[in-house]
């Protein structure tokens, strides 16, 4: 069976971008290995060594987000008030203190730039809640609970 990694639009595109990105330097460095290549004993020349690794490196994130795109489930949001996947909410936390999330993929997530997983604890507590509801997180470090503010 094969498992698809439910994805928002802008996530997807987030990947394509990537692509694209490392697509377009991939000449440059296997034009890197040429000119290490040519300098000559390749069991002692480390800019050869480096720059196979590296050109490796590039080959491997290609395969792995190309994997990433052949396995997405691109989720529409829909606007029925509820918590789900592209949305953006505003959480009320214990101390009183409001953040707002928007809630994404797994392989989306960034806190940093204010996105949770709809798979993390924090997701998995408020997904399909609507505002106003107060849910209990199960976390690794504890439980907490969270007011669902708004849901945009």
């Amino acid at each position: 069976m094969v498992y698809f990694q439910k994805m928002t639009p802008e996530g997807y595109k987030q990947i394509e971008d990537e692509i694209a990105r490392l697509k377009k330097d991939r000449p440059r460095r296997i034009k890197i290995l040429q000119a290490a290549r040519a300098l000559g004993d390749l069991s002692e020349n480390t800019e050869y060594t480096e720059a196979k690794r590296d050109l490796g490196h590039l080959q491997s994130r290609l395969r792995y987000l190309g994997k990433q795109l052949k396995y997405a489930e691109i989720v529409e949001t829909k606007d029925d008030g509820k918590v789900d996947l592209g949305k953006t909410v505003v959480l009320k936390f214990d101390d009183d203190e409001t953040e707002e999330y928007k809630i994404v993929g797994r392989m989306e997530a960034d806190l940093a730039d204010g996105k949770i997983s709809f798979d993390s604890p924090l997701g998995q507590a408020i997904m399909k809640q609507e505002a106003g509801t107060v849910a209990t997180v199960e976390a690794p470090a504890g439980e907490y609970k969270v007011t669902i503010v708004e849901v945009k």
